[in-house]
């Protein structure tokens, strides 16, 4: 599933937003709500089968976004041991997520890849992978980034998509300088990342963003963004 979009403003405050792929027949999520898990404050939209999310925040201040894939596609089994989403909780529980990622037992986990971001003292951003042998986690440039997910986009269709990604930042430029207020700004992100999640492409159901398919497509848009000490939660049916 997904295509995800990060990016940064200034050093503290940040908009990632996640376009949900997933088969029509797979059943329906439920909207985003607070949880207390294990003595943890949770939000995260609830997967309809496994119970799981694909995207979620904690009061450890961290969010984490899920794709399914690593960093190629790979030949899925018949069983795993554990639903990716239910990884994203226990990461989201987590006290340090380093240690965390290095910890968490992914035998028979079929591979993904994870979007954390961090924001205690700093804003962090990291990748983690599991390309079902090895663990492969990174601190990223605090930088406008997009991944897409390796089991729905051949390397050819991720390469196409950083190419609508680099336009839109070129127009985000072009407006946040017509926009002399920090907090219209922010705004400004806002509404063109939607934007591009809900446009991008070349007219072609199959690769663009707002992807469809014969058995699957996008569901759903999440976008979550922090300003200062406030999280903003946006959530998105596609009909």
């Amino acid at each position: 599933m997904c295509t995800v979009t990060f990016f940064p403003l200034n050093n503290e405050n940040f908009v990632l937003t996640s376009t949900r792929d997933v088969p029509f027949l797979r059943e329906k999520a439920a909207f985003p709500k607070a949880y207390k898990e294990d003595g943890v404050e949770l939000f995260y939209p609830k997967d309809g089968e496994a119970g799981g999310s694909w995207i979620g925040s904690s009061d450890k201040k961290r969010l984490i976004c899920l794709l399914n894939g690593g960093f190629q596609n790979h030949k899925q089994k018949d069983f795993y041991a554990k639903s990716r989403g239910i990884i994203v909780k226990d990461l989201l529980k987590a006290d340090d997520i380093s240690m965390a990622c290095k910890e968490i037992d992914l035998e028979n986990v079929e591979p993904f890849t994870l979007v954390i971001v961090e924001w205690d003292l700093h804003l962090f951003l990291f990748e983690f992978v599991w390309d079902g042998e090895q663990k492969h986690l990174k601190i990223l440039p605090k930088e406008p980034i997009i991944w897409s997910s390796s089991t729905l986009y051949t390397s050819e269709m991720k390469e196409l998509r950083l190419q609508w990604f680099s336009e839109w930042i070129s127009k985000f430029k072009v407006q946040s300088q017509k926009s002399k207020v920090k907090s219209s700004k922010f705004k400004v992100v806002k509404d063109l990342i939607l934007e591009f999640h809900h446009k991008a492409g070349v007219g072609d159901p199959k690769i663009d963003i707002m992807m469809k398919r014969s058995k699957v497509g996008t569901v759903s848009i999440t976008q979550v963004s922090k300003k200062e000490d406030d999280l903003q939660w946006s959530y998105e049916e596609i009909q």
